[in-house]
Formats: structure tokens, C-alpha cells, sequence
């Protein structure tokens, strides 16, 4: 995963070098002056290079096509029937907030643009779940439930890990350009994922570096609500699925995902 994340950054760092065009069909000129447009996803940042300002506003439609975009860090949290606190069942599942993270990017996108404020896309992308455990146990894969073994072992690392292809469906309400050339964004939708892989990767002094990959019950399909809310390129993204974070685990019943971080691009 540390490959893909480091390739994603490097995506990341060329696509906001990189000039990007926008088709319009209204075009009011106040004075003049040349822009040029960096950035990526739906927003740039507009570059004055000589004594005009250009406003322009886009033309409805469809768009489709390959992106890279909604680039989010974050933390993962557990909700157990309600509470943040683990019951005393899935105590074992005990993870250190700090470090249990939330990683996932939009790769493909279609989306219909109203007009310029509004639009209404879905997109297909990469989401890892990842929860840094801080007891001493191995969760055993392939079992008929959820299922754990204490270990008289101290893990230097012991982490779950889910990966999921993600498909957002959002609303994206924009307000105009400001003076910088960029607007504020409202995002609210739903999410759905589909497991890719699961695996478990422990590293000790005793036993060195293993990882385990298996079916470790992470739901197969999850679905949930996310909202999204930023300012130029940069914002913030909270996501909570409804179903189950662990499924044909009856223990596990009630015990649900909870993810919030920061995000780049729209």
C-alpha cells in the first residue's frame, strides 16, 4: 500500500503543476488580463501574468473521464451500538486512534453540472481501512466468526487492514468564484464499497515481519453517508457507514466505522 500511496502523491504533485483547461459558454471580461489555471479536479487556482481578470462560467452538462481527485488522510474510529467506547466482546479489537488511519482517492468520474453552483457526480476510487491494534493478539483468519488469540508477544506493529473500491454519489453546491479564483464547496451524499482484500501484518522482535492476508469478516458491501465541506482545493471529509463493519460475526453485531480526516481536490 505504501507503493501506491507514494505514487498517488506523485500523481498528485504533477497534476497541480500541470495547466488545466475548462470548456465555457458564457465569457464576461471586466478588464484585461491573461490567466493561467493549475490545479486539478473541478477547482484551480488562477495565475494573473499580465493586467487582465477573466471570469467565465462553465455550460451544462455531462463530463466523464479518468481524475484524480477527493485525495483523503484521515482517522478511523469505531462505533459500537452507539458509543466509542468498545464493549467488553470486542475489547480485543482496542486501537490506537492516532495511528488507525483512513486513505482513499477517486480515480474515474462522471458527473452533470446543473450549472455553475451545482452538480451531482459519481466517481470510482481506492479506500483503505486500516486500525493499529494495541494488545497483544493475532486475529485468525479464515474462521466461522470473528475470531482472536492472546499472544505473549509485544507487536512493534499489529494492524487490520480492509481495502475497498469505493463509488461516492454527492451533491457538490459551489459558490461563485472569489477574488483568488476559488469558491467554497457543500458536498453531501452516500458511499458504497465492495472488499477488495483484507489482511493482518505484524512485526516483532520475536516472530520479525509477517503479513497475513485472509478473510478476516470485513463486510463484503458497505454503504453510508458522507459529507465534505472546503475552500479552494483543500476541505474536510467525515464518512459513517450504516451496516456493519464485520459481517457473519454475530459478536460483532452493531459495531460500525466511523472516518474523518482532511481532503484534497474535488
Amino acid at each position: 500500500m505504501k507503493r501506491l500511496i507514494f505514487t498517488a502523491l506523485i500523481c498528485l504533485t504533477a497534476t497541480i503543476a500541470s495547466a488545466q483547461t475548462d470548456s465555457v459558454n458564457t465569457d464576461t471580461t471586466k478588464t484585461r488580463r491573461t490567466h493561467i489555471r493549475l490545479g486539478f479536479g473541478d477547482d484551480a487556482t488562477q495565475v494573473s501574468i499580465n493586467d487582465t481578470t477573466s471570469y467565465a462560467s462553465k455550460a451544462p452538462g455531462f463530463s466523464f473521464g479518468l481524475t484524480f481527485t477527493r485525495f483523503d488522510i484521515g482517522l478511523t474510529t469505531l462505533n459500537d451500538n452507539g458509543s466509542f467506547k468498545l464493549s467488553p466482546t470486542n475489547d480485543f479489537l482496542n486501537y490506537r486512534s492516532w495511528r488507525s488511519s483512513n486513505i482513499g482517492f477517486d480515480v474515474l468520474q462522471l458527473s452533470y453540472r446543473f450549472n455553475s453552483s451545482f452538480r451531482i457526480y459519481t466517481s470510482g476510487g481506492f479506500d483503505w481501512t486500516n486500525l493499529r491494534l494495541r494488545e497483544s493478539v493475532t486475529i485468525l483468519r479464515d474462521q466461522p466468526v470473528l475470531t482472536y488469540t492472546r499472544d505473549n508477544v509485544k507487536y512493534d506493529k499489529n494492524r487490520l487492514s480492509a481495502t475497498y473500491i469505493r463509488v461516492p454519489v454527492a451533491f457538490d453546491f459551489r459558490t461563485h468564484n472569489d477574488d483568488e479564483g476559488r469558491r467554497f464547496h457543500f458536498v453531501g451524499g452516500f458511499e458504497m464499497g465492495m472488499l477488495l482484500s483484507s489482511s493482518l501484518k505484524q512485526e516483532s522482535k520475536e516472530n520479525g515481519d509477517q503479513k497475513l492476508s485472509g478473510n478476516y469478516h470485513f463486510a463484503k458491501f458497505r454503504y453510508g453517508a458522507s459529507a465534505r465541506l472546503g475552500y479552494g482545493s483543500i476541505g474536510v471529509f467525515a464518512k459513517y457507514y450504516f451496516n456493519n463493519m464485520f459481517e457473519n460475526s454475530p459478536a460483532q453485531d452493531g459495531l460500525r466505522n466511523f472516518s474523518f480526516g482532511m481532503s484534497i481536490g474535488w
